[in-house]
């Protein structure tokens, strides 16, 4: 068997792919409130992908890339497969999404998570291994079955967590708390899986082909950099629920103060002649109540 080692840079890799999750559940956490705020579907759904984005891609598939860096099997350089590395991020993404979507779309139902939350973990687990089948080295890969079950039910649990958390969470203590939380699981998942694998070398070594981790780095850090920015300026630009309930109730004192201002209506002028009644070009009727004096004028005539 070959040596494994999974932190070849010390604990630098492990670090930052802790801070890459917590960073992903932050943002997905804030993207999931917003959709719960949302007022109408089309809205909702919007935030749910960004979050699936947050989750799927920066929490879970980048952690797994940066946790890979460290990762190395003495005398078998290692390569990768850009379409199966390209293919384990868009799994990841998708089948984030489509948990979210089961978990946050209507009602919030307790039956509802727990079906998201199969869904999203298997989802995690294929992207894994996905990864970790995107690797190309002269050895023969082998996977305990006991490990490989193990890392499949933390993931489990740990997307159906992550749903409910998504669903329920409230305020700026509880989703960085609920953040550092998802972290532990995303790299205790990560981890168990690596665990599971083992290897034997090739007695013929080469260069296998593929691109090598470095090569992919700077591609994925600016995709990943990209991708925080944008989340970050969507959470930043739209308006919260208080934002709303603010500009409601300034547009209600403005109403309310708009109706004080208005004039009443004057009241009619006295008519002591019994004269407000007109004909049609303009002439005065005289009243029956009147005194008469039209009348005697035409007599004295």
């Amino acid at each position: 068997m070959a040596h494994i080692d999974q932190f070849g840079y010390g604990w630098i890799t492990p670090a930052l792919s802790y801070a890459l999750s917590v960073l992903g559940s932050v943002l997905g956490l804030i993207c999931a409130q917003r959709a719960r705020e949302a007022h109408g579907t089309a809205q909702r759904a919007w935030w749910l992908m960004l979050a699936a984005w947050a989750i799927g891609g920066t929490a879970i598939w980048s952690m797994h890339f940066m946790a890979m860096l460290g990762f190395s099997v003495t005398g078998a350089p290692i390569r990768y497969d850009i379409g199966l590395t390209a293919a384990s991020a868009l799994i990841a993404i998708v089948t984030v999404g489509i948990g979210l979507f089961i978990a946050g779309m209507g009602r919030s139902m307790l039956v509802k998570v727990l079906i998201g939350g199969v869904v999203a973990g298997l989802g995690v687990a294929a992207m894994h291994y996905t990864g970790m089948a995107a690797m190309r080295l002269h050895a023969e890969v082998h996977y305990d079955s006991t490990r490989v079950g193990l890392s499949i039910a933390i993931a489990v649990v740990a997307a159906a967590v992550a749903l409910w958390l998504a669903t329920n969470v409230r305020g700026a203590l509880a989703l960085f708390g609920s953040a550092l939380v998802m972290g532990v699981a995303v790299n205790g998942m990560h981890f168990t899986g690596m665990y599971a694998m083992s290897a034997t070398l090739h007695e013929e070594q080469g260069t296998a082909s593929g691109a090598t981790a470095s090569n992919l780095l700077v591609p994925i850090v600016l995709a990943v950099i990209l991708v925080v920015i944008g989340l970050v300026y969507a959470v930043l630009a739209a308006p919260t629920a208080d934002d709303r309930a603010g500009v409601e109730y300034i547009q209600s004192r403005m109403a309310d103060r708009l109706d004080s201002l208005t004039p009443e209506a004057p009241a009619p002028a006295p008519d002591p002649h019994g004269l407000a009644a007109r004909s049609g070009d303009g002439a005065a009727k005289p009243n029956p109540g009147s005194d008469g004096l039209s009348s005697r004028f035409q007599s004295r005539r």
